[in-house]
């Protein structure tokens, strides 16, 4: 059974293993202690949400302790973006993380009709 944790729960763990990709749908982060967390999203109806962008190398997180894990919303677009045509409503994520190997910023991009979630959740689902 998944239990939804604080991201902040990852700082001072090692990572060893980072799964997940630009256009999808989950993040699996495997800790040295074998636990294992997923940032996701639950899908219900007339939602998408995904995984928008990838800044820095997710590598550089397995190995060293991490010394940062926080997570953002916004509700307005980048400067610059120009919004699809029909975008009824949308919510940015961030998820930042770093170690002392580097930095890495997971942007997650939600939109919807305004009735559904377009939110992001970060679940400790279970040890190895």
């Amino acid at each position: 059974m998944y239990k939804t944790v604080e991201f902040s729960e990852l700082v001072g763990k090692t990572l060893v293993s980072v799964s997940g990709e630009v256009g999808g749908e989950d993040i699996t982060f495997t800790t040295d202690d074998g636990q294992v967390y997923r940032l996701s999203h639950y899908q219900d109806c007339c939602e998408s949400v995904s995984v928008e962008d990838i800044c820095g190398d997710i590598q550089d997180l397995v190995g060293s302790p991490i010394l940062l894990a926080e997570e953002a919303t916004s509700d307005e677009n980048p400067e610059g973006m120009e919004p699809p045509k029909y975008q009824d409503s949308f919510t940015w994520n961030f998820y930042k993380l770093a170690t002392i190997k580097g930095y890495v910023d997971i942007r997650w991009y939600g939109e919807s009709n305004g009735y559904y979630s377009e939110s992001v959740s970060f679940d400790k689902v279970g040890e190895l």
